[in-house]
């Protein structure tokens, strides 16, 4: 039996945007239909992080030490990462997939396992560990039904 059955949907991210795409035929040509688009404005950790890093007096010695700087950049990649998990709990609570198949970056992956709720993870079908949010939508059929074909 094929993972990419009709209906089930293909949630392909990256720290910044998502495409929510559904299978309306099966998995031996899946035909893949965008069904929303998530985006977040993330510029670059230099763009968002202007101040000097922190630092702190030593009481024991004359010396001073400086506090890492934020990666406002990976901060504003995770918290994408749970807003995803977010949008597909509300989904699946009101029963609008019953499989769903993960395409993201492994740290993607990883923060979005972390986020994700029960009875989301319990649909997940498959994970492909890939960036291909800058595909064109039939790039994006081929690997996915060849990734699972496996």
């Amino acid at each position: 039996m094929s993972t990419l059955k009709n209906g089930t949907w293909i949630v392909v991210a990256d720290g910044e945007k998502a495409l929510f795409l559904r299978n309306a035929t099966d998995g031996e040509d899946p035909h893949l239909e965008v069904i929303r688009k998530e985006e977040q404005d993330n510029p670059k950790d230099g763009d968002q992080g202007t101040d000097r890093p922190g630092r702190v007096a030593q009481s024991s010695n004359a010396g001073g030490s400086a506090y890492q700087e934020t990666d406002w950049h990976d901060l504003a990649k995770d918290r994408f990462a749970a807003d995803l998990a977010d949008i597909l709990y509300k989904q699946a609570h009101k029963g609008k997939f019953d499989s769903l198949v993960l395409v993201a970056s492994p740290q993607v992956l990883g923060e979005l396992r972390n986020q994700m709720h029960k009875e989301v993870s319990d649909k997940v079908v498959g994970e492909i560990s890939k960036t291909l949010t800058n595909h064109p939508l039939g790039e994006i059929e081929s690997i996915v039904k060849a990734e699972l074909a496996a």
